[in-house]
C-alpha cells in the first residue's frame, strides 16, 4: 500500500543565516489533521574521502562545539548558493586537508538527519592527491591525520570516529568498487 503524502499549506521562513534556513510549515497529514513542521533547509554538503597513492586516507580532527570534544572526520562542508557539488567537494578538501585530487567520483549519497533536515550530502572518492597549503575559514582549525582503513576501523570500534556523516560515508565508500578493490583483501 503507498504511503500519502503530507500537503504543505503554508511554508514560513523563522531565520534564515548564511549557512541554513530554518523553516515552519503548516501540513495537512494523511488523517486529514492540520500540524506544523520545523525542520532546516540547506543547499546540501559534500563529504571526501581522499585515499592516497600508498592506500592511505586523510582524515581531520577538529573541534565541534555542540558535543565539547574534537572529532575525527572525512574532508566535508556546505555547498554553497551558487557553488556545484564538484567545486564543494574540491572547495572542503583543500581547506580542510590541504590536498588537491586529480580523480574525485561521486559514490553516492544520503540525508544525515532526514526528520530534522532537507539537506542531501554527496560523497566522493578523491585520487591522485597533491599536498598544497590548507585554507581553513576563520573559525576553523584542522589537524590532518593519515591513516590506514585498520586505523579507521579501531578508531571506529574505540568509539573515537563517531562522526555519523563520515560513518555513513565510509560504509557508501566501502560498498563500491573503490572499497571493495582493497578492504576484502584487509580483513
Amino acid at each position: 500500500m503507498p504511503l500519502t503524502p503530507w500537503k504543505k499549506v503554508k511554508e514560513e521562513i523563522l531565520h534564515a543565516n548564511p549557512w541554513w534556513t530554518y523553516k515552519r510549515d503548516q501540513v495537512l497529514r494523511h488523517d486529514d489533521s492540520h500540524g506544523e513542521y520545523h525542520y532546516v533547509e540547506t543547499p546540501g554538503s559534500v563529504m571526501v574521502i581522499p585515499r592516497t597513492a600508498e592506500g592511505e586516507f586523510l582524515l581531520v580532527r577538529q573541534y565541534r562545539h555542540l558535543n565539547q570534544r574534537e572529532s575525527i572526520e572525512f574532508p566535508a562542508g556546505g555547498v554553497k548558493a551558487g557553488q556545484s557539488w564538484d567545486a564543494a567537494a574540491r572547495a572542503e578538501l583543500r581547506e580542510e586537508a590541504g590536498t588537491t585530487a586529480t580523480t574525485l567520483t561521486l559514490i553516492g549519497s544520503f540525508n544525515p538527519f532526514n526528520g530534522v533536515t532537507n539537506e542531501i550530502c554527496r560523497v566522493y572518492a578523491a585520487s591522485g592527491l597533491a599536498a598544497v597549503a590548507a585554507q581553513p575559514d576563520p573559525s576553523e582549525q584542522f589537524e590532518v591525520l593519515v591513516l590506514t582503513e585498520t586505523d579507521i576501523h579501531a578508531l571506529i570500534a574505540a568509539g573515537e570516529l563517531w562522526d555519523g556523516m563520515s560513518l555513513a560515508a565510509w560504509s557508501l565508500y566501502r560498498n563500491t568498487q573503490f572499497g571493495a578493490q582493497f578492504v576484502r583483501g584487509d580483513e
